[in-house]
């Protein structure tokens, strides 16, 4: 401020308090995001703290500085560190620091330097003045702001409603140059959960305060409209017209490119593999050249692996508006890269493009296509969800009617387990089919056979798949059961002995509940053989399914060939792979074809 025409410093000395005679060797001016300025004295032989915690000397009220971000040592020189000492080791801060617009570990300062950290600026300057009695600034008194300007440019003003944006060619081309010169984050975290940088004070809101409010206001009326939009939308390509929009009309974007992440077919996320899903340009004149222009690999790679959102100059800030020719023919431009973010996942990213060098973008852009990918993420998480929920019930229901409950989760939780192909394995194989039917479909009418089969093989299905079996396929009249696969276990044989015995059982039920309605009886005859088969996809890649072959198949279908209504057959393999604990009756071997030796048969008493 100034008081009869001269400047008077307000000097803030943290925890030296009151010197009346010191030489005076710097001063930092500090600029905070909210627009409060004030002056600080450094020093000699002594080191300063900055950071967001209030045990720092220089107290940043700035949400992008760390706690503890980093310090100045005056014992020699003024060297700034970025970073801090703990346990006698230097930890670097989050968001870093940077003099003169490049990023700076470690930097002995001169005279002039701007310092960015996280939104603040403070310039260092020396002074050597001598001063009996400074003004101090009292640890509970709130420094007037200064009426200097600032030397970063206001942010740009938002783009008109009525921008039409125009769709971009289709493709895409990756560059892999590395990050600009002039770079900021912000974290996952602050994205999801974004608090405003604005203290909570009981004086009046400054001018720049203000401004900054009405901006924030401006963002939110944006993202309330997004909100509504989203809410009724399930299409993807409306869903980034809508971002598209707002961050045209939010931000002097000329480019958004909307980039999804690949995925496999269980929902895991391949972050390193991103495909285009829509592209917008701000108008005509910027699509005739916005194929040339390439996405950044580099900064794509590192929002998603990070999962931070970025801005990224071409250039320094300070030199945008010097040799702007130079500037210009190396196509300086400046780039937002936020990412798709939810609790769950990083689905891809949205990428913004500034093609003017003279109109960079600010951090409030940042922040608002930051929260624009965020709520589009979670909409293209629900889309997404909502269609492989979908996917998955169609496919229960499809292989429900063939599989047991366990075994549709198997193929629904692990579908490369069930690729075209086969292994063999240990199997039960189960064959049952209706004695008779040929003369029974003579005298009934089809639709009324039809209405019996159907009853039937719904009753059969129940049974076979309460013993833990897995429907192969019907066949006609006849039906074919898998035990043992796709997940062997030591019960198998035994599980299908007791789903032939309750099919039998169920036929008996079955036929007192057909007569009621006028059909006739019917009986069965089911044979059974354990052994190993071929087990798997079968087929071609567009039609394929779940099936076994091999002899053990064969023997098992001839063993149902050879039973009379009422009857189950099973070989001495099945017999003994049961444990010999049902009842059974030896029958003359069966003489099978292709076989030198007949095959042990016995009857499983069951009535």
């Amino acid at each position: 401020m100034r008081i009869g025409g001269e400047r008077t410093l307000n000097l803030s000395f943290g925890p030296l308090g009151l010197q009346s005679s010191t030489a005076l060797n710097a001063i930092l001016t500090i600029t905070e995001p909210n627009g409060r300025e004030f002056e600080y004295g450094i020093v000699p032989k002594r080191q300063f703290t900055i950071g967001r915690a209030k045990e720092n000397d220089i107290v940043l009220n700035d949400r992008r500085v760390s706690r503890r971000h980093a310090y100045i040592d005056s014992e020699t020189g003024y060297r700034l560190i970025d970073g801090y000492i703990e346990d006698g080791r230097l930890i670097r801060s989050v968001n870093h620091v940077f003099v003169n617009g490049a990023a700076a570990v470690e930097t002995q300062l001169a005279d002039g330097d701007e310092i960015t950290i996280g939104e603040s600026k403070l310039r260092f300057r020396f002074v050597g003045l001598e001063r009996k009695a400074p003004s101090i600034e009292l640890p509970n008194s709130v420094p007037q702001p200064s009426q200097h300007f600032s030397a970063q440019p206001p942010p740009a003003a938002f783009a008109s409603d009525a921008t039409q944006a125009v769709p971009a060619p289709v493709g895409i081309r990756y560059d892999d140059a590395p990050l600009g010169h002039t770079m900021m984050e912000i974290s996952a975290r602050e994205i999801i959960g974004r608090q405003s940088h604005l203290s909570v004070e009981t004086t009046p809101a400054t001018a720049e305060e203000i401004k900054a409010l009405r901006r924030k206001a401006r963002n939110l009326e944006l993202l309330y409209e997004m909100s509504k939009t989203l809410g009724r939308v399930f299409d993807l390509e409306e869903i980034f017209d809508k971002a598209t929009e707002l961050i045209f009309r939010g931000t002097p974007a000329d480019r958004v490119v909307a980039l999804l992440a690949d995925e496999t077919p269980d929902g895991k996320i391949l972050e390193y593999s991103l495909v285009q899903v829509g592209a917008k340009v701000r108008d005509t004149s910027v699509a005739q050249s916005s194929d040339k222009l390439p996405v950044s690999r580099t900064i794509t790679n590192k929002v998603m692996h990070e999962k931070v959102a970025l801005l990224s100059q071409d250039a320094r800030t300070d030199e945008m508006f010097r040799g702007a020719e130079s500037i210009v023919s190396q196509g300086v431009r400046s780039t937002i890269c936020a990412p798709l973010i939810t609790e769950a996942n990083v689905h891809g990213v949205l990428y913004a493009d500034r093609l003017d060098p003279f109109a960079a973008f600010s951090p409030d852009h940042l922040e608002l296509i930051s929260a624009v990918a965020a709520q589009t993420a979670v909409t293209v998480e629900t889309v997404k969800s909502h269609k492989r929920l979908a996917r998955e019930e169609v496919a229960r229901a499809n292989y429900g009617r063939f599989m047991p409950e366990y075994v549709v989760r198997q193929l629904l939780n692990d579908p490369q387990s069930f690729r075209l192909g086969g292994v063999n394995q240990l199997v039960t194989v189960l064959f049952a089919d209706i004695r008779g039917f040929t003369a029974l479909s003579e005298r009934e009418k089809p639709e009324r056979i039809v209405n019996l089969l159907n009853r039937y093989f719904s009753a059969m299905s129940e049974v076979i798949f309460a013993h833990g079996g897995t429907l192969d396929k019907y066949i006609g009249d006849g039906l074919m059961a898998l035990f043992g696969a796709p997940t062997a276990t030591p019960v198998d044989a035994v599980n299908a002995v007791k789903a032939a015995v309750a099919m039998q059982k169920r036929t008996l039920q079955l036929n007192a509940e057909n007569q009621a309605d006028g059909f006739p009886s019917i009986s069965i005859g089911i044979g059974l053989h354990t052994g190993e088969a071929t087990v798997g996809y079968i087929g071609s890649e567009k039609r394929s399914e779940y099936t076994a072959i091999g002899d053990t198949v064969n023997l098992a279908a001839r063993l149902e060939s050879n039973a009379v209504g009422g009857q189950i057959l099973l070989s001495r393999a099945s017999a003994a792979a049961a444990g010999g604990v049902f009842p059974v009756v030896a029958k003359d071997p069966l003489v099978v074809r292709n076989r030198v030796q007949p095959v042990e048969l016995f009857e499983l008493r069951w009535s």
